[in-house]
């Protein structure tokens, strides 16, 4: 299964960001109302039943919304649940060993975090790249954020579309403008918004500037 690049646009991490999962699951339909082109569910805490739980019902949203459903990590879950994707990192399953369980099924996207990973990822069968933490995130905070020159090199390397993810909000994610990426991955700066609405339109709308010339 392949995805067009125009769906990695702007790409939503979930983040609970404190809410309550009622709160939550209304966030996540807000932001597949408000121009998320791709949705990733993050869970790094929770059991498998609880993952696999939260999942369907936020697959059922993403397919409401005709938005491509992305697993963070899980081959499995993804496979169980018929989802559209996986995405793994570094520390995760090979991208050659998640290809192979998962055949065509599923869009497998992969972090990387410098030309040799991403030329790896793309060998062993990733339809797109993670590629970052390309600002300070709170996200993840014992990764060194990833250089211009670094991103723009990547995304020069490979074939496959490139998201530029970690830290990225409407405040500097101008600063991406000519580094060659297909999209931005962004968490708090939708999860966490006090208006997720507005806060989606607005980049989405950046997004499209930070694209339109590669």
């Amino acid at each position: 299964m392949k995805i067009e690049k125009e769906k990695l646009k702007l790409y939503a991490v979930t983040d609970r960001c404190g809410y309550e999962y009622g709160e939550f699951l209304k966030r996540v339909e807000a932001a597949l109302q408000s121009g998320v082109t791709c949705l990733q569910l993050r869970e790094k805490e929770l059991d498998y039943d609880s993952f696999l739980s939260e999942a369907l019902e936020v697959k059922a949203l993403c397919k409401k919304y005709n938005v491509p459903f992305i697993i963070n990590d899980s081959v499995d879950l993804a496979l169980e649940i018929g989802a559209d994707g996986v995405h793994v990192g570094q520390e995760d399953m090979r991208a050659d060993d998640v290809r192979r369980k998962a055949g065509d099924k599923l869009i497998v996207g992969v972090s990387a975090h410098n030309v040799e990973e991403a030329l790896a990822a793309e060998a062993a069968g990733a339809d797109y790249l993670g590629c970052g933490a390309v600002f300070v995130t709170s996200t993840k905070s014992d990764v060194t954020p990833l250089g211009f020159e670094t991103l723009r090199e990547i995304c020069a390397a490979v074939g496959i579309p490139v998201v530029a993810i970690g830290g990225i909000n409407g405040y500097n994610i101008t600063k991406l403008a000519g580094s060659g990426i297909d999209g931005v991955a962004v968490a708090s700066a939708v999860f966490g918004a006090e208006n997720v609405n507005s806060a989606c339109g607005e980049l989405k709308s950046l997004v499209e500037k930070v694209t339109e010339n590669g």
